[in-house]
């Protein structure tokens, strides 16, 4: 795999949040990439598929706080929300010489469950994260969140990721319902812009969290809400 830069730019640059220096985040690749990768595409599209299906999507419980957003803590509870996977990517990314930004969005779910519609306050979600990555010379979007295992529960096609066209998000589910759609673009961050990410949950979503000063959300599952669904 290439050596990184001593003074590298700020999309392969380790953080706070994209700590790819970690030994989590260096035993991670190494077991996805146990042959280093053959070029760059390559290695972006396996870590994708390892993040997308090894590490489980899960809203409910989800931590805020600042030691709990790092990709290291990520990858060592296996579980969490699109921001969590987003950093976790950008990290395996950044530790093998791939650039890559966190890209922040307001999207509308039409799967959401009903439970879950009641602690956002409505379909909108604030602040759902994916990546974009720099291959090939030019810049691709890829969104490693939804797990296989969450995709067939609720009935949705799960995103795949070539390297070459933007992986986003597929608007309608395997019946042919409207699933997602993407309303407003915060924009693209070389790092994880915590104060306003929180802020603007707490703002948005103040039911999403355990109480008025918590920063982890509230109790529950969506395998649970999904078998619920299903008996409705």
């Amino acid at each position: 795999m290439p050596t990184l830069p001593t003074d590298p730019p700020a999309t392969l640059a380790a953080t706070d949040f994209i700590d790819h220096s970690a030994p989590e985040v260096a035993a991670f690749v190494a077991d996805v990439l146990p042959d280093g990768g053959t070029d760059d595409r390559d290695r972006a599209v396996r870590l994708y598929y390892a993040v997308r299906d090894r590490i489980n999507y899960e809203i409910y419980g989800a931590e805020f706080t600042r030691e709990a957003l790092t990709a290291s803590a990520t990858l060592r509870a296996e579980r969490g929300l699109c921001i969590h996977k987003s950093l976790v990517y950008l990290a395996a990314l950044r530790s093998v010489g791939v650039p890559g930004r966190l890209v922040l969005t307001d999207v509308r779910n039409h799967l959401a469950s009903e439970r879950i519609k009641e602690y956002v306050g409505g379909d909108v979600f604030h602040y759902h994260a994916l990546t974009t990555v720099e291959l090939d010379g030019r810049w691709v979007r890829a969104t490693p969140v939804f797990n296989k295992l969450l995709c067939r529960l609720y009935g949705m096609k799960p995103l795949d990721f070539d390297g070459t066209a933007d992986s986003v998000h597929h608007p309608f589910d395997e019946q042919g319902a409207r699933q997602m759609e993407f309303l407003h673009e915060h924009g693209e961050f070389d790092d994880l812009p915590y104060d306003l990410v929180l802020t603007g949950m707490r703002r948005e979503h103040p039911g999403l969290f355990a109480g008025p000063q918590s920063r982890r959300f509230a109790a529950g599952s969506l395998v649970a809400d999904a078998a619920a669904r299903r008996t409705t």
